[in-house]
């Protein structure tokens, strides 16, 4: 079995030297890049499965890379999991919406890191399901992994596609953030419940004219109903 190939992009050598050492222990190919130009060296060579990015950089800093990455049609789709001193809760949220799919605060044990990659990679997973849900105009194909409304594709990122599938399965249902990070994150143990705030501006955002299909439910949550204003 194909180990996953783990991007390290850190500047301090020792950190990055017990990060790989650690994931090399526990089943996964660490490559490590200094800066943002060594990194996207590595990902012209060879596609890495996720790329563990340092906030501060020499050079390009992790949410200039990531925001750059996530326009690129070779790395849009890899997993980043952001590496920060920064422990306010405005710094994270600056992160996740460069495009991060987690973050990690140093100082961090090597159990929170390892937990927050396999959490990551598995919400990432290709979906099992090739269901098609249809909810008024707007369309879900598992099978194709594609997302219409009225007929038009729209560009959804796979998290997002994972949560736009859940709420479609589960259409006028209020879920509490606390059950979409169940559902849709699966093992959230070291996820936030913010973290579910950021995507779901970031789906109605996708959505464009359908965005008014997911409603916030004050003080319960979010559903996605079936009778948009447009």
């Amino acid at each position: 079995m194909k180990k996953p190939r783990v991007l390290i992009v850190e500047d301090e050598s020792s950190i990055a030297e017990l990060i790989a050492v650690n994931l090399r222990h526990n089943g996964f190919d660490p490559i490590w890049a200094e800066d943002g130009e060594a990194a996207q060296r590595e990902i012209e060579t060879l596609v890495p499965d996720l790329i563990l990015l340092d906030w501060m950089l020499p050079g390009q800093s992790g949410l200039v890379l990531a925001r750059q990455w996530r326009k690129e049609a070779r790395t849009k789709a890899i997993p980043i999991l952001m590496l920060t001193a920064r422990g306010d809760e405005p710094d994270k949220i600056a992160g996740l919406d460069a495009g991060a799919d987690d973050y990690i605060t140093k100082p961090f044990s090597t159990q929170e890191m390892l937990a927050r990659i396999r959490a990551v990679l598995r919400r990432r997973a290709p979906e099992t399901t090739t269901e098609r849900v249809e909810i008024g105009e707007l369309a879900l194909d598992a099978a194709t992994h594609r997302v219409t409304w009225q007929g038009t594709p729209l560009k959804v990122g796979p998290t997002e596609f994972k949560l736009l599938a859940h709420l479609m399965r589960h259409a006028e249902r209020v879920h509490s953030r606390a059950q979409l990070l169940d559902k849709v994150w699966g093992d959230h143990v070291y996820i936030e419940e913010r973290t579910v705030d950021v995507h779901v501006k970031r789906l109605r955002e996708s959505l464009g004219a359908a965005s008014s299909m997911i409603e916030t439910v004050r003080g319960a949550g979010y559903r996605l109903t079936a009778q948009a204003t447009v």
